[in-house]
Order: C-alpha cells, then sequence, then structure tokens
C-alpha cells in the first residue's frame, strides 16, 4: 500500500515537473518582456532627461533590438550544444546588471551601452524556453505550449504599461528601474532552484543530438536553419504581426493616445495594456485550436485578416471612448497572437537537434522588426514635425501619427502574402 503511495506520488510529480521547468525558464521571457516594452511608461521621462526627439527615443531603444540581431545567432547555436540552464542564469545577469546601470546613468553614450547590454541578455530568453519545452513535452503538445510562453511574455508587456506607469508616478522613473532590476534577482534565483536541462530518462537522446550537432558542425547548421525558407517566412510573419506591440505597446501607444486623441497619462497607459492582455488570453486559445485540428497556416492567415480590418479602424476611424479603443487593442492582441503557430510550424519543419537554432531565425526577423521599425516610425512623426514643445517633450499631430501607423497595416499584407508560400509539415 505504501509503495503504491510513493508511486502515484512520484507519478504526480513527474508529470508536474515539465511545467515547473519550462514556466520557470519562462519567467525570464517575462522579464525581458518589461524591458522591451517599458520606453511607453518612460518615453516622456527619457525624452526630458536625455533631450531626445522622437527619432533620439527610438534609437535609444532600437539598441535593445541591435543587441537582440546580433547575438541571437550565437544564442541559438549555444542552446543547442550546452547547458541551458547555466546559459540562462548568465545572460539574466548580464540584463539585470544592465538595468541597474540604465537607472544611474546620465549620459545618452552610456544609457545606449546599459540598453544593448540588456539586449544581449535578452537574445537568450525566449529560445532558451522554446528548447526546454522540445525536450519536456511531446511535439503535438508544442502550439499550446508554445502559446502559454508566449502569454507569460505578454504578462511581461502587460506589466510595463499601467503597473509601470503608476510606479513611474509614484517613485520616478530611475527608482522603478531600481525595483524593476530587483524582480530580475528574484526571478534568477526561481530559475537557479528548479530549471534543469533534460528530463532525467533522455541520456540517450542527450548523446544523439549532441552526435548529430557534431557532425553537421556550425557552419552547417546555421546554413541549414537560416536558408531554410520556412524558417524566414515564418520570422517575416512573426516580425509583422508584431508590430503593434512594437509601435504602440512598447514606446508609442501612450503618446500617441495623449496627443493625438487627448486621454491623460493613465488612460493612455491602459489601451495598451489591453494589447497585451489579448495576446495573454489569444496566445493559448489559438494554440489549443490549432492542436485541436493540427493545422496551423490557415489559422494564421485567419488571424492577419481580422488584425488588418481592426488596426485600420484604430488608425482611420477618430473620436472613439477610451474604453471602445481599449477593446480594439483588446481585439487586436488577441487575433494578431496568431504569430505563436510559427514556433510549432517551425519547430516541425526542421530537426529537433536544430530547434532552438531553428527557432532563433524568427526571433532575429522579429527583433529585427523592432530595430527596423521603431526608428522609422520615430523618423516618420519627425518628417513633418511643427516645432510644438511643451516641458522639452515634443507635441505632435493626429496626422503625423496617422502617417506613421501605416506602416502597419502595410505590414499585415505583406504577412498575409507570406502565409501563402508556408506548407503545413507532414503529421
Amino acid at each position: 500500500m505504501l509503495t503504491s503511495v510513493v508511486h502515484e506520488n512520484a507519478s504526480i510529480t513527474d508529470k508536474k515537473l515539465p511545467w515547473i521547468v519550462c514556466f520557470s525558464a519562462a519567467l525570464f521571457f517575462f522579464y525581458e518582456f518589461i524591458q522591451m516594452n517599458m520606453f511607453n511608461a518612460i518615453s516622456a521621462d527619457l525624452m526630458h532627461a536625455f533631450s531626445l526627439n522622437a527619432t533620439g527615443l527610438g534609437k535609444l531603444s532600437a539598441y535593445y533590438f541591435y543587441a537582440n540581431l546580433l547575438f541571437l545567432p550565437i544564442a541559438g547555436a549555444l542552446l543547442d550544444r550546452f547547458s541551458t540552464r547555466k546559459i540562462i542564469l548568465s545572460s539574466l545577469f548580464l540584463c539585470i546588471v544592465g538595468i541597474a546601470a540604465f537607472a544611474m546613468t546620465s549620459s545618452f553614450l552610456w544609457a545606449s551601452i546599459f540598453r544593448f547590454m540588456s539586449g544581449i541578455g535578452s537574445a537568450f530568453c525566449f529560445l532558451s524556453s522554446i528548447r526546454l519545452a522540445s525536450r519536456w513535452f511531446p511535439a503535438k503538445n508544442m502550439a499550446l505550449i508554445s502559446g502559454l510562453i508566449v502569454t507569460m511574455a505578454m504578462m511581461g508587456g502587460m506589466v510595463a504599461q499601467t503597473p509601470l506607469t503608476l510606479l513611474v508616478e509614484l517613485v520616478n522613473w530611475r527608482h522603478a528601474l531600481f525595483f524593476d532590476a530587483s524582480l530580475g534577482v528574484i526571478i534568477f534565483l526561481i530559475i537557479f532552484s528548479f530549471v534543469q536541462d533534460y528530463p532525467a530518462n533522455s541520456n540517450q537522446e542527450q548523446k544523439n543530438s549532441h552526435q548529430e550537432l557534431s557532425k553537421l558542425g556550425l557552419l552547417k547548421s546555421w546554413r541549414l536553419a537560416y536558408l531554410n525558407p520556412q524558417n524566414s517566412l515564418c520570422g517575416l510573419y512573426v516580425s509583422l504581426l508584431n508590430l503593434p506591440v512594437a509601435l504602440l505597446g512598447a514606446i508609442w501607444g501612450s503618446l500617441f493616445l495623449q496627443q493625438a486623441d487627448h486621454f491623460s497619462a493613465t488612460e493612455a497607459s491602459f489601451a495598451p495594456s489591453l494589447l497585451f492582455i489579448g495576446t495573454i488570453i489569444g496566445g493559448p486559445v489559438v494554440g489549443w485550436v490549432s492542436d485541436k485540428i493540427q493545422k496551423r497556416v490557415p489559422l494564421m492567415m485567419l488571424g492577419v485578416i481580422i488584425s488588418q480590418l481592426l488596426v485600420i479602424t484604430i488608425i482611420c476611424i477618430p473620436g472613439f471612448s477610451i474604453v471602445t479603443i481599449a477593446l480594439l487593442f483588446f481585439a487586436l492582441g488577441f487575433f494578431t497572437s496568431s504569430q505563436v503557430l510559427s514556433y510549432p510550424l517551425v519547430a516541425a519543419s526542421n530537426p529537433k537537434s536544430l530547434t532552438a537554432t531553428s527557432v532563433s531565425v524568427v526571433s532575429f526577423m522579429a527583433i529585427g522588426g523592432y530595430a527596423v521599425f521603431q526608428p522609422l516610425f520615430g523618423w516618420l512623426m519627425d518628417a513633418n514635425f511643427q516645432g510644438t514643445v511643451l516641458n522639452q517633450i515634443r507635441i505632435y499631430s493626429p496626422s503625423d501619427y496617422h502617417r506613421a501607423l501605416l506602416i502597419i497595416p502595410i505590414g499585415f499584407c505583406i504577412a498575409f502574402i507570406a502565409t501563402f508560400l508556408m506548407r503545413e509539415p507532414r503529421s
């Protein structure tokens, strides 16, 4: 009887362990999404502290993504070959140091360097979560698991909106970033305590994977991943479906609603929060439906069509109440979450030993979208700026915002075309 109870408890623990391991690691992704999107809450403070215009603010934010672009191919190769746990802890430590140092500097140059430093750590956060999930869960559940991992990230994006805005109002932006760094330390301790590289019974899988990677070599593994058209198409789709988060969620949404629609700072931070909540709910729902029907591409097509209708409504129809705007942002977040299906599509279209390297192609292009489109948005805003400045902060007109926001529907058209070139992997 006692032996039976012990075996039953061990079985329950075994069932829970994959969830504990993978979602402890996903806390790093949650944390990095706070860093990625925090400029929405502190954009006005940064413009004042460093005397920046829209282009300068976009450049400062983009240093984070430049670091991602440089280190993502390296991150994928390292995570396929070495201890995921050790890599997560090292990169998270680097990110925490960068955030704390950013909070202390008064120099734009050093702020850019520390922003870049946080971005290096960020290159590893999502890849490590997917790498662990591919080891701890069966392939048939990967859409749901990917959706839940992205949901963790979007919760971080939501924290970077109204909660961070209120914290900044309470203690100022520099002290708020020290709180942010302290949260990183707590997450570091959780990951240190719970994350494991492989399930206990996977010694043969580890051996086979290392042998396969040794035969391939680094350059060939990069070539297989980065020259696979399926990976590039999925990366393009994610990059373009992520434009609302990159532009409205990460940096401009709050100022857009304040300056174009005249909402207060707290009200204006509410709608971008709903963008993230929509993705928090949408990611697991889309993943679950996709796993049920075992199809990815049709749902990706549907997601981009509905997202296009929503973003055109937000840009072209003025005068909505904050509640209506928030609901539109929520729906936009929900339907753009179809981007999560790119990750199981890539995982199923590449050798399992190259999971992290292959997913790094998608992340590379997604982060490349941030690095390109945030400065481009700022440049479009400044192109016809009329010279109005209040408290050392530039005031832009609704037409400035609407012209720059056309990036999003153009991007969605390209993403829709990309879905016709994708292929469903064989079961």
